[in-house]
């Protein structure tokens, strides 16, 4: 009882929408190829778990995405987010409900997982980052939404005209949160598209599941950690800057196949600190109490560590606005224990 709604293939929706296959699997939802007996097309059909507290929050998700149809037809803009084409409830095994959207290709994820070792062309990063930045100005200025969850897994992949180039088609059942690599007598997809087949791929921003009114955040907690702005990580207020720092965080990660930031929890401490299942027992500099601290905090706090390293001290406005600043910051704003930290440039 509230999980996911266990879907089979041929299974039919709303007496119209038939489960094709599953296109990829998330905390909150599954999403399944459909083919819309009626209109005779396929459509992506996002099924939503049934746990309490859920159905809020896909209503939220549908009033938001009804705001973004509506200006989309107001403004003729917005073409770089997805549109909502139908939604309702149903009562299944567990309880779940219905949102459907023109099927598109794979995510952005998918293609980065083909180009691992040197990242994506430039040209095709520069223009997918013009097409992620204009669909986020379209949410920010017109519809007042924050996305609060821009990462490769939520950047879609689809073709001027409706068509990709063929492999790219072929990872259409590779998943939302998976890797792949499409192996073939000439070696693996970066390899196999040609520059200009590349080029002709656009991008949509998709799930807006996270996303929240810039005059009414929803939660403190939002974003993916890599991607996960310092405002948040220190539980500070938040608005429409969230979505620029995660799209910059996208961008590094596009231009070299690296995480700009991937925080670990036990980074900065020895192995002689002591360890629970739960809870690490961490011992810091200017404390005079050993502190205790969950996995989400130590990864929060290397997070923040690894912000410092690349872009030097928070000023300490911000720093201390945290209210747990005086256990992890100096006066001067920075963090305490810093002989750890190994500055580097963001050029370099």
């Amino acid at each position: 009882a509230g999980g996911h709604h266990p879907t089979q293939e041929g299974e039919v929706f709303n007496t119209r929408y038939q489960a094709l296959r599953e296109l990829g699997c998330g905390a909150f939802a599954t999403v399944w190829l459909c083919q819309d007996m009626r209109r005779n097309k396929q459509v992506a059909v996002k099924v939503l778990k049934s746990r309490e507290g859920f159905a809020d929050t896909a209503q939220d998700e549908v009033t938001l995405l009804r705001c973004v149809n509506c200006m989309k037809k107001k403004d003729g803009a917005g073409e770089n987010i997805i549109s909502l084409l139908d939604d309702f409830r149903m009562i299944g095994e567990n309880g779940f409900h219905i949102l459907l959207w023109r099927v598109l290709g794979p995510s952005l994820r998918c293609l980065m997982g083909n180009y691992t070792t040197q990242g994506l062309p430039l040209p095709f990063v520069k223009k997918s980052l013009q097409q992620v930045l204009a669909g986020l100005h379209f949410l920010h200025k017109r519809c007042r939404i924050i996305h609060a969850d821009i990462k490769p897994e939520n950047i879609l992949l689809y073709g001027h005209d409706n068509s990709l180039p063929r492999p790219l088609m072929d990872m259409l059942d590779c998943g939302q949160r998976t890797q792949v690599k499409l192996k073939g007598a000439e070696g693996d997809l970066g390899n196999q598209l040609e520059e200009s087949d590349l080029m002709s791929i656009e991008v949509k921003i998709a799930d807006l599941g996270s996303a929240c009114w810039t005059y009414k955040p929803f939660s403190k907690e939002i974003q993916t950690q890599p991607y996960r702005a310092l405002e948040v990580l220190l539980g500070l207020d938040y608005g429409t800057p969230a979505d620029i720092w995660s799209t910059a965080c996208l961008a590094f990660e596009m231009a070299t196949g690296e995480c700009l930031f991937d925080p670990q929890p036990g980074k900065y401490f020895s192995r002689d600190d002591g360890r629970t299942p739960s809870v690490l027992f961490i011992s810091l500099t200017e404390v005079s109490q050993p502190l205790y601290l969950d996995v989400f905090s130590l990864l929060c706090l290397d997070h923040v560590a690894r912000i410092i390293e690349l872009l030097g001290r928070i000023p300490p406005q911000i720093a201390f606005s945290w209210n747990k600043s005086t256990k992890f910051f100096s006066r001067p704003g920075a963090l305490l224990r810093l002989s750890r930290l190994c500055p580097r440039s963001l050029p370099g």
